[in-house]
């Protein structure tokens, strides 16, 4: 079977394949050897990884063994995704608890081998790998080394309570992604970026993982990563509880072996292809395409911030300064299926993901960066929050929080949002005509005679033609405007809602570039 376009955004592992990629280059040029094994079986508690993490901080990095035999050694997408573990042999299968783990097979671009471990009374235990664990489409790709698993797969009875379903995965450097109820795959999260939009990225890797058994009953399960990289080490404990809205809770340990300037904390990696506001360079019969259509962010001082996504001519990077943040994330507010008209690709199913800092973090900046894709397979979005000191050598920084994996973002907020941004062309082909369409509690029971009016404002070129009025279609309203740019090559652009008492919504953030 060839590979296409769609099969490959359809599948999980296709996720983030262009990072992946990168990752796999980084990995192997870190270090000549691969070194014994750094986790073994024995006791454990919370406290085993960090002090593994912190011991490993002290000396170099050495990359896991990518070494692969011969016959797995060239494997394509489509040999990569014919290699299925057999769900007969899923951890805990037939043992009565609501979670059930299938690992997955190195090849493709997941060559790095990943220890993996069952906790239970206090013991950690190897997960033995085995080849008849899996079937193969091609036949060849059963070899009998020992070569160990490249990640897995979380199941549990999400949408009926007959059927186990995928509703996490952990997969490539320190890729993981979720869902909630009813949901299909979509955007990615990380464990830590690095140099994020920079020439030279650096792709952390979990190469280890620790999986608690849960006890019979239990709706939650607790995951534990080691994280590695040249440049850092980290302890991870991800408590797991899926449902309506998917909870990951996350606490963090990092330990960083050299300064690092350009730290991510909470990463997330989705994919903009186009939209109502960004179409004017593709093609397309669908009038959307995306896992994700804005940055979402509450500031510490309480301001609602809405940035829709853009698929850039040229690498843009955003920085929006806060201190101790209440949130952000990367949301997905097209839920209709005409929004995209994709009978194959379900984007219209795809989760938010809301970031809740837990605890005081401290001056940073909520970092976004929009890269330029022809294509709607390559994840090219990123967002993470960027502490504004750098990260010293020898230092132990720690972050917990709470990740969303909804529909919609966690709570009202009783403020209008922006349920779509649409540009085009101005009548005269010399400015752009900008749409926003506002929902909400705020706004739904105002007459048409209520008094509103729009506060927008630009860095450069000229503002004309501000009109508020009602839009009964979505029980909102709406506002248009012309930016005329003149010769400037970048426009930041912002824009409320307002009544005479104050802001009715939250503030729109748009960069204009021609």
């Amino acid at each position: 079977m060839s590979l296409s376009r769609r099969d490959l955004v359809r599948s999980g592992a296709g996720a983030g394949i262009a990072a992946f990629a990168a990752q796999s280059m980084v990995g192997s040029a870190s270090a000549a050897a691969a070194p014994a094994d750094i986790a073994v079986p024995g006791p454990f508690d919370g406290a085993t990884v960090r002090k593994l993490a912190q011991a490993m901080a002290r000396h170099g990095y050495q990359a896991p063994s990518e070494t692969l035999p011969s016959a797995m050694n060239a494997m394509n997408f489509d040999q990569y995704r014919g290699v299925r573990f057999k769900k007969e042999s899923a951890l805990w299968r037939g043992q009565g608890l609501n979670f059930q783990v299938e690992f997955l097979p190195r090849g493709f671009l997941y060559r790095p081998k990943i220890d993996m471990f069952e906790v239970q009374d206090g013991q950690a235990a190897r997960v033995g790998y085995d080849p008849d664990l899996f079937t193969y489409d091609d036949p060849k790709l059963r070899v009998t080394d020992q070569i160990g698993f490249a990640g897995f797969r979380i199941h549990y009875p999400i949408n009926r309570p007959d059927y186990f379903d995928e509703v996490a995965v952990f997969l490539g450097a320190s890729y993981f992604r979720a869902v909630a109820k009813g949901q299909d795959y979509g955007l990615s999260a990380r464990g830590f970026a690095n140099g994020t939009g920079e020439q030279k990225e650096e792709f952390a890797l979990f190469r280890a993982f620790w999986l608690e058994k849960p006890r019979p009953g239990m709706t939650a399960i607790v995951v534990h990563a080691l994280l590695d990289s040249p440049t850092v080490t980290g302890a991870y404990r991800f408590t797991i509880r899926p449902g309506d809205e998917t909870i990951f809770d996350v606490e963090s340990t990092l330990y960083p072996r050299r300064q690092i300037a350009s730290s991510g904390i909470a990463p997330l990696t989705g994919m903009f292809y186009f939209g109502p506001n960004d179409h004017a360079h593709v093609d397309d019969a669908r009038p959307a395409a995306h896992d994700s259509e804005g940055l979402s962010m509450w500031s510490g001082k309480g301001e609602q911030l809405w940035r829709p996504l853009c698929n850039p001519i040229e690498l843009q990077f955003s920085a929006f300064s806060d201190t101790t943040p209440k949130g952000f994330g990367l949301m997905q507010r097209g839920r209709a299926f005409g929004d995209f008209q994709d009978l194959a690709l379900n984007y219209e199913k795809r989760p938010s993901l809301w970031i809740e800092p837990i605890g005081d973090w401290g001056e940073g900046a909520i970092d976004l960066v929009e890269l330029p894709t022809p294509n709607e397979v390559n994840d090219n979005i990123v967002a993470f929050w960027r502490p504004k000191a750098p990260l010293a050598a020898g230092g132990e920084y720690t972050f917990t929080y709470r990740m969303h994996w909804c529909w919609d973002n966690p709570w009202s907020t009783g403020l209008a949002r922006i349920a779509q941004t649409r540009i085009g062309a101005t009548d005269d082909r010399k400015g752009r005509f900008v749409m926003l369409d506002f929902t909400g509690d705020a706004v739904r029971t105002l007459g048409a005679d209520a008094r509103l009016h729009g506060d927008i404002g630009a860095s450069a070129g000229e503002i004309r033609n501000v009109v508020v009025e009602p839009n009964p279609y979505i029980q909102g309203w709406r506002i248009t405007f012309e930016l005329h740019p003149g010769s400037a090559k970048l426009v930041e652009l912002h824009g409320l809602l307002m009544n005479d008492q104050g802001p009715l919504s939250e503030r729109w953030v748009y960069r204009w570039t021609p």
